[in-house]
């Protein structure tokens, strides 16, 4: 007899805002996802300055309104950060990550043209002049309290990993084009961990299986398959579904004050109204 396989999958929202009809319809589709396995949610609050607990509070109430239901505890990333730090270290002993001392004024200037230059998952890829500087220089740098981000060393890092694909369910076997992703940031000064970091590191703590999340994280998606082969984690599968818009074709955001949860909920639409409105096709 064949085992049924159950999926593992996540709902992983920032408490940066009150939850749109946008996020409804991620939550109910990782929901649906998990196909009687588990269901989890996850607060991503490592920005400290924009995070908030009402809106923490807020996606509570948002999606036990709404009818869902998730297991616990609840995983704050905000409460991890020894996590990230160490899978930090292990980068740093395999000389894959390196300081940038960098401004995002000194970036514009060497590439020039912000809108001509090339983009990844970030925006403008970095040209990586800080990876030319000797060790010394760094040394120094880093020794004078200069501030700075690290660094993922992509062609180091795509020479240690070699040709990886993903599975995603609505892409199918997707090759991992990593020199197109440029060396992001995966820490700064104030913050120890990137979401790109924090997110590839939660999901292999979590044991997700299927990680559900908007097309617009596609492009991401080739950061944490290289991020999973260095710091030999399991590799889950993927389904990037479509994103809700309004009528000028925009996708939903938190500024979109008169579509939240909320203000649907005070306006006297029932969860089941909601819920409909939150469905698209797959």
């Amino acid at each position: 007899m064949i085992e049924p396989v159950y999926n593992v999958t996540r709902f992983a929202p920032s408490p940066t805002g009150r939850l749109h009809i946008g996020h409804a319809y991620s939550a109910l589709f990782a929901a649906r996802a998990a196909e009687g396995g588990r269901f989890l949610l996850r607060i991503e609050d490592i920005d400290a300055g924009r995070g908030r607990l009402e809106f923490e509070e807020g996606i509570y109430e948002d999606l036990t309104w709404l009818g869902l239901e998730w297991e616990t505890p609840v995983r704050r990333q905000s409460d991890h950060f020894g996590d990230y730090r160490a899978a930090m270290r292990k980068l740093d002993e395999d000389g894959l990550i390196y300081p940038c001392f960098c401004t995002r004024k000194d970036i514009q200037r060497e590439v020039g043209y912000a809108d001509q230059a090339p983009h990844g998952p970030d925006g403008v890829l970095y040209p990586g002049t800080c990876r030319a500087l000797s060790p010394d220089e760094r040394e120094a740098l880093v020794a004078a309290e200069e501030p700075h981000a690290l660094r993922l060393d992509m062609e180091k890092a795509m020479e240690r990993t070699g040709p990886l694909t993903f599975i995603d369910r609505a892409h199918g076997y997707t090759e991992v084009l990593g020199l197109g992703c440029g060396d992001v940031v995966l820490a700064r000064k104030d913050t120890p961990t990137s979401y790109h970091l924090a997110v590839t590191v939660d999901d292999a703590i979590q044991g997700v299986t299927l990680v559900t999340r908007g097309e617009d994280l596609l492009h991401a998606t080739h950061i944490h398959r290289i991020l999973q082969a260095l710091l030999g984690l399991p590799e889950p599968e993927y389904w990037h579904h479509g994103l809700l818009t309004g009528e000028d074709g925009k996708r939903y955001a938190k500024r979109d004050k008169s579509l939240t949860i909320q203000a649907l909920r005070e306006d006297g639409r029932s969860a089941a109204e909601v819920r409909e409105m939150a469905e698209i096709p797959d």
